[in-house]
This record gives C-alpha cells, structure tokens and sequence, in this order.
C-alpha cells in the first residue's frame, strides 16, 4: 500500500476540525494504514508567508506531499474558500505535486452556503497541482460536530458515515491503484 499524508489546514488543532481529522486517522487505523499529518500552522509562520523555500520545515513537508499516494486535505470553510493558511502551504508545493495521487478534500464550515467551496474553490487549486483523481470530498457543517468533556470530538450520525464512506472509498481507491501499478 502507499503512503498517506494528511495535510491540516486549520489553524489551531482546538477547533471542530480537528474532529474530522480524529475520525478520519481512525478509519485509516482500522485498514491499518499509518498516516503522517502535516499540521500547516505549526510550521514557521515566516517561512509560508515569505514563501521561503529553503525552510528546511517546509522542505520536509513538501517531501512527504510528494512521496505520497494519497493526500487527505482538511480546511476549514471562511467566506466561500478554503483557509488562508492552507493556500499559503500549496503555493509552496511543485506544480505537480499532487499528480497520480488519490486526493480526498474535507471540509467543515457554519452554513450550507459553504457546501460548493470544495468545488469552486479547493478543487481548482488540486487540479492545478497536478491532481487528477480528486474525489468528491465531504463538507461537514460545525454544528455536526460536538466536543464531549474528554476533548475528543463526535460527529453526528449522517456526518460520521458521510466522512467515513469517503474515507473508504479513498483507501479501496488507492488499494486498487497500486495494484495495477
């Protein structure tokens, strides 16, 4: 099987996107898979922002983009588009860092209003990465997820099986690419 990287493009890991991103590790828990994460906010600020390719952080990152098979992207949803601190990241990636590789996009955001952001807004940017296989993504809404007392998240019923079946099909996706390869 191939490598997965997940790339977080929150902001802070105390916000209900960190939910889908623990449901999300433990489905590929279950296939067994080992997963790595890149957390963009945790990497020098200065760096993204001076889109310094030399940061030997960002080069790490990069590298572990490109030598994946499959690419899970989790944003938040703010005014019709994917975070600012995750573009910052992709413009720093190759133009075809995200070619023949499986890429799931998810999403959570206040309103349906938000729901075609994947579409209209992170999709072009993949694809202009090189992405060819881009699934469909899941848009969770922020009332969906619930923080319980421990501090672990928990998606509501139709949210939970919605990320958990797009999950699935990523992985059976990738499974079958690398057989054929």
């Amino acid at each position: 099987m191939g490598k997965t990287v997940f790339i977080y493009g929150g902001n802070s890991k105390q916000s209900r996107l960190i939910g889908l991103w623990q449901k999300a590790s433990s489905v590929f828990a279950e296939y067994g898979e080992k997963v790595e994460t890149i957390f963009v906010h945790e990497l020098p600020g200065n760096d993204l922002l001076a889109a310094n390719p030399k940061s030997e952080a960002v080069q790490q990152a990069k590298q572990k983009v490109e030598q994946a098979s499959t690419i899970v992207v989790f944003t938040p949803i703010y005014k019709a588009s994917f975070s600012g601190i995750l573009k910052t990241f992709l413009d720093l990636l190759p133009q075809k860092a995200c070619s023949e590789k499986i890429v799931l996009p998810i999403a959570i955001g206040g309103t349906f209003g938000h729901l075609l952001a994947i579409d209209y807004a992170l999709k072009p940017v993949l694809a202009a990465l090189g992405a060819t296989t881009i699934l469909s993504g899941v848009f969770v809404l922020d009332q969906d997820v619930k923080q319980e007392e421990s501090g672990t998240y928990v998606l509501m019923e139709q949210a939970n099986e919605r990320l958990e079946q797009q999950v699935r099909i990523a992985q059976k996706t990738a499974q079958s690419a690398f057989i054929t390869n």
